[in-house]
């Protein structure tokens, strides 16, 4: 009996794959659907439309992507055999000797959770189409013929063309198949072979070699050696404190990255390419900028983006600039600052690593280029790393090739081409992140997989050593940080002097430029010097205190204000000097008073004008104190994010499948109601609206389940299972026992109705 479904399973001697899914329980059908979320997608109506879907190309090759190897060759086994068209037993004898029984059922019955084989040990059956999952020759082994073969006899040639057809594929092309000739006019090894009937004739240029032949003649592991336990990878036992102390330095070096790269854009933004994208110039800049290499540069870029501190401000001229949300990130704490670019990475639809190759037009890739988006790069990215978390805490896998060789294992289809190179970057980047650390997984990177940002950021926090209220001023007017700072000193510091090397201990130098810039912020000489004397745990040399009293005494006897802009000082010989120095006629400086001198420019421009020439200006406020006319940055506003679409299928909760497998159950037993109590609306209405009124008021009276279709208010079609309490007034009201609540309906959404017998 055959089956109306090109995608069922015919009955032989087996049993169809919906019948042998109806045969399940509920358990096993929701382990299939949370295995296999896309068939949930949209609700199959009953069980028929179940099997359908699970035997459809698209899902069945989303299906084994999740094999590991071994199983993957076990599914391969039962198409060589000829599992799609008919039942056959577990193929021992394709898999080889080192195949034993225990793991070969393991493997079955992993296919049968995932209902890509069904049936008993000695009947197993595969949806037809998995033979397309195997490209044109399963096994690199021809069609089957059911013959047996009689190999004796045969010529020194004859062996050697069937020996090549047998390593596969198992076609070849060939002259000699124009005709078949009888044996005694035969000439050549393939013409003697096709009048055998050792070699088939597909065409006139091509010959097969039959599946049983290519199996007798690769003798007894003929698809080949079988990996069937995954390799174990060298791994080192490292203490999880150390991970975490690595991690946390590299954390450190990210965010204060990733801060310079903020104010590098907010003082000067980039362009943006007219194909979209950073250009190679901008990303040099940014190289020197922030002294890193253009790996770095590029996945640093990346991540500001990502985590939305930076957008395209898509003007007439656009323009890489800070967000508003940069300003909200810097005011946070380094830990929550770690955590939203961590997160950003561990999200990000791209592959950073591709940036500075050429594709195969050679076309160069840049930052931010389209080119380089891909939607499963977080899938992946979670893959490797989830990998990792499930060994103990502290194992390294020092080798990527090492974790590449595991997961490809593990599953062999999954990744594509680059799979070995997606490790080794994933790997890489998530160290520059500081979620891996010399090899292994650190404690925050574990929280930031398992329960988000949110709770990564207090692991890190934990991880990282309290920050130190002190520095170590030397005597060459270098400030070194023996490691994180209070948030309050590290500003300061950063204020007075430049990090001249960063690492575990940070080296900042202080000169007259660095001085002059916190003075015109409006600390004091006193402020500065009382700082230094507060925070140094060495004593304070007195070739600093030099600098910052000397600064101290030429800063601000110049004062600016807005006239466009005025100069003043109490010494009118200084406000000669100005005036009779060159820069002043580009200035366009004229003297109001003794002391006083005016310009149309506006203050700023005024003052870095007399800056350039050697003065040492201060700008003041109405109220004559210093005022800090530092340009704040540039920003545009955020972008407004859609939903980023899962690269694969959402799985709902077990509690919404299980409810799912009801549905499916009841549509098959409404299936199975005779046709007179089964209605269903046609679209004209005409009487359809009065029988299913009929059918719901029966059902209410009798008090037995129907199983409604409707259509919601946003147009999707679903259905439930309801007991009719009301039928009346436009409307259906029924209790839900599976989500345990009174639900109404407007009766003219209802799209069918069919009593349900329970079971």
């Amino acid at each position: 009996m055959f089956s109306s479904d090109p995608y069922t399973v015919v009955r032989m001697s087996g049993i169809t794959l919906a019948d042998w899914l109806r045969a399940q329980d509920d358990a096993a059908l929701v382990a299939l659907l949370r295995a296999r979320p896309d068939l949930a997608t949209p609700p199959p109506a009953d069980m028929s439309v179940l099997a359908t879907r699970v035997g459809t190309r698209a899902s069945i090759a989303r299906a084994c992507e999740d094999l590991d190897t071994f199983t993957l060759a076990v599914l391969e086994a039962l198409v060589v055999e000829g599992a799609d068209a008919a039942p056959v037993a577990l193929p021992t004898k394709l898999l080889g000797p080192d195949v034993k029984p225990r793991p070969l059922k393991q493997a079955v019955a992993r296919l049968r959770s995932l209902a890509l084989a069904w049936g008993d040990d000695d009947a197993l059956s595969v949806p037809p189409v998995t033979r397309e999952a195997f490209g044109s020759y399963p096994g690199g082994l021809g069609r089957g013929t059911g013959q047996t073969y009689d190999l004796s006899g045969i010529t020194e040639g004859e062996q050697r063309v069937l020996q090549k057809l047998a390593a596969g594929p198992p076609i070849g092309d060939t002259k000699d198949a124009s005709r078949v000739v009888p044996l005694e006019k035969a000439e050549t090894p393939v013409q003697r072979l096709l009048a055998r009937g050792l070699l088939l004739r597909r065409d006139p240029g091509t010959v097969e070699l039959p599946r049983e032949i290519g199996v007798a003649l690769r003798g007894d592991r003929p698809l080949g050696p079988i990996q069937v336990t995954e390799p174990k990878p060298k791994t080192t036992a490292l203490q999880q404190t150390s991970v975490d102390a690595t991690g946390g330095g590299e954390a450190l070096e990210l965010v204060r990255h990733v801060e310079n790269l903020i104010a590098s854009w907010s003082a000067e933004p980039a362009p943006v390419l007219r194909t979209g994208g950073l250009g190679v110039r901008e990303l040099r800049k940014v190289v020197k900028d922030l002294d890193v290499d253009e790996r770095r540069a590029a996945l640093l870029i990346e991540l500001v983006v990502g985590a939305d501190l930076a957008a395209n401000t898509e003007a007439t001229e656009p323009e890489w600039v800070p967000t508003t949300k940069a300003d909200v990130w810097l005011a946070a704490t380094t830990e929550v600052r770690w955590a939203t670019l961590a997160h950003a990475w561990l999200d990000l639809p791209r592959l950073p690593a591709l940036i500075g190759r050429r594709d195969e037009k050679d076309r160069l890739f840049n930052p931010l280029a389209d080119e380089i988006r891909r939607a499963q790069a977080p899938r992946d990215r979670r893959w490797v790393l989830e990998t990792l978390t499930a060994f103990p805490k502290g194992t390294a896998i020092a080798n990527p090739a090492d974790l590449a060789a595991l997961l490809g294992w593990r599953a062999p289809r999954r990744g594509g081409r680059q799979r070995d190179e997606l490790v080794r970057w994933t790997v890489e980047e998530g160290t520059a992140v500081g979620v891996l650390a010399l090899g292994a997984i650190t404690s925050a990177g574990r929280v930031l997989l398992d329960e988000g940002p949110g709770h990564a950021a207090k692991a890190l926090g934990d991880a990282l050593p309290a920050p130190l209220d002190h520095v170590l001023v030397q005597a060459d007017l270098t400030v070194v940080a023996p490691g994180r700072l209070e948030p309050e000193l590290a500003d300061e510091l950063a204020l007075v002097a430049n990090v001249e090397s960063a690492g575990s201990a940070t080296v900042y130098r202080v000169s007259e430029a660095t001085v002059r810039r916190a003075l015109d912020a409006g600390r004091t000489a006193e402020e500065l010097q009382e700082m230094f004397k507060l925070r140094s745990r060495t004593p304070v040399p007195q070739s600093l205190t030099y600098l910052i009293d000397d600064a101290a005494r030429r800063h601000g006897r110049l004062r600016g204000g807005a006239a466009g802009s005025f100069l003043r000082c109490d010494d009118p010989v200084l406000i000669s000097e100005v005036l009779a120095h060159p820069e002043a006629g580009r200035l366009e400086l004229r003297r109001i008073a003794p002391t006083v001198l005016v310009s149309p420019l506006p203050l700023a421009d005024v003052l870095d004008g007399l800056r350039s020439a050697g003065f040492a200006p201060a700008a003041e406020g109405p109220d004559g104190q210093v005022l800090d006319l530092r340009p704040g940055g540039r920003r545009t506003t955020p972008r407004q994010r859609s939903a980023r679409k899962p690269a694969s299928p959402a799985v709902p909760a077990d509690e919404r499948l299980g409810e799912l497998v009801r549905l499916v159950r009841a549509g098959d037993r409404a299936a199975a109601t005779p046709r007179g109590e089964r209605v269903a609306v046609p679209s004209n209405l005409g009487a359809g609206p009065s029988a299913t009124l009929s059918l719901l008021q029966q059902a209410a009276r009798a008090r037995r389940k129907v199983l409604v279709g409707f259509v919601d208010s946003h147009g999707t079609a679903a259905q439930r299972v309801i007991e009719p309490h009301v039928v009346g007034g436009g409307v259906l009201e029924g209790y839900d026992h599976s989500y345990g609540e009174v639900l109404r309906f407007p009766l003219h959404r209802v799209t069918s109705a069919a009593l349900v017998d329970e079971d």
